[in-house]
């Protein structure tokens, strides 16, 4: 988006905004409304369940082909990255 494109979205908002905020009713909904995207927005690092359970299938099928790393029984994490070439 450029930066024209972005300004005047950003006066549209604010009219629409000033347009309503002599109503406490719409200035609810719009406040609950604003909170729902910013939650969307902070929750998009968040995966589906099917992207989930896929990326734990590739991890399955990359550990049956000897790829990747995976710590031994009773082996703590420092020993582990260690073992596997990284400072701590």
């Amino acid at each position: 988006m450029t930066a024209i494109q972005l300004n005047t979205m950003n006066t549209e908002l604010w009219q629409s905004i000033g347009a309503i905020a002599d109503n406490e009713s719409l200035m609810r909904r719009l406040t609950r409304y604003a909170k729902k995207l910013a939650k969307e927005k902070e929750d998009s690092t968040l995966m589906t369940k099917e992207e989930f359970f896929a990326k734990i299938e590739r991890a399955e099928q990359q550990s049956a082909r000897g790829e990747g790393m995976a710590m031994l029984p009773g082996e703590d994490l420092a020993t582990f990255l260690k073992r596997n070439g990284y400072e701590i």
